[in-house]
């Protein structure tokens, strides 16, 4: 695949998918009408322009893994009081089109040539699913592990596929039938065993969640500098 070229101007995307991952969260597969390719942890921005000029735009993370068939997956939390997220919900569907911006981002990426440990809490896991998405298809299960964190089995994006071998979840608040591990935050030792040297660890999450993660981390050695964080808040 070539190498990501730098974000250019605002182009046309196509909706081609629409996917409920959860009560408030939805994944749009976009054909982008000029393809752009992408790396594991990247964004896009999404702007909506009123018949009066006025505009709103959001960023959203790409949880498609890297392809050279010129379309993106952006999943998308709805919010109540959120102008765009809303609009996306309750107003777009198969076929409509949207102007978007990207790839945006060269920090938060993983590439597959090392080692990487992937921690998210709740929509944190959008970025992350690119990663795993692109480790499973490329055969680098050997290098990547997912931990993810999520308040109850309902609120869990993209359950029908994140669950596997390479992957842990941790429930927070309710479990499913059958869960050895009673509900509550993670711990160090839902991460020890995925701590590996040389890895990279990308923790994705509130603040609050990003914090302790990284607490967690470095409390099992892993040093700082081999620590990055993606911060989500409300994406309206």
């Amino acid at each position: 695949m070539a190498e990501p070229a730098a974000p250019g101007p605002w182009q046309t995307a196509r909706v081609v998918a629409i996917t409920d991952e959860t009560a408030s969260a939805r994944s749009f597969r976009l054909a982008l009408g000029r393809p752009t390719p992408h790396r594991a942890g990247q964004h896009y921005v999404v702007r909506l322009t009123a018949p009066d000029g006025y505009t709103a735009s959001r960023s959203y993370s790409v949880a498609s893994a890297p392809s050279d068939d010129g379309e993106i997956e952006l999943t998308v939390e709805r919010l109540a009081d959120g102008e765009v997220s809303t609009f996306l919900h309750d107003g777009v569907v198969v076929g409509d089109e949207l102007e978007v911006r990207g790839p945006l981002g060269g920090w938060f990426v993983w590439d597959g040539d090392r080692p990487a440990l992937a921690v998210g809490g709740g929509s944190g896991l959008v970025p992350l699913m690119a990663m795993l998405r692109m480790a499973r298809s490329r055969h680098l299960d050997d290098r990547f592990r997912l931990v993810a964190s999520v308040r109850a089995p309902d609120a869990l994006y993209y359950r029908h596929e994140l669950p596997g071998p390479d992957t842990s979840i941790v429930y927070t608040r309710q479990v499913p039938g059958g869960e050895g591990r009673p509900p509550g935050r993670l711990r160090a030792d839902d991460l020890a065993g995925h701590v590996r040297p040389g890895a990279t660890a990308y923790v994705c999450g509130s603040s609050g969640f990003a914090d302790a993660v990284t607490d967690l981390l470095i409390g099992l050695g892993m040093p700082a500098t081999d620590i990055r964080i993606e911060r989500f808040g409300p994406t309206q």
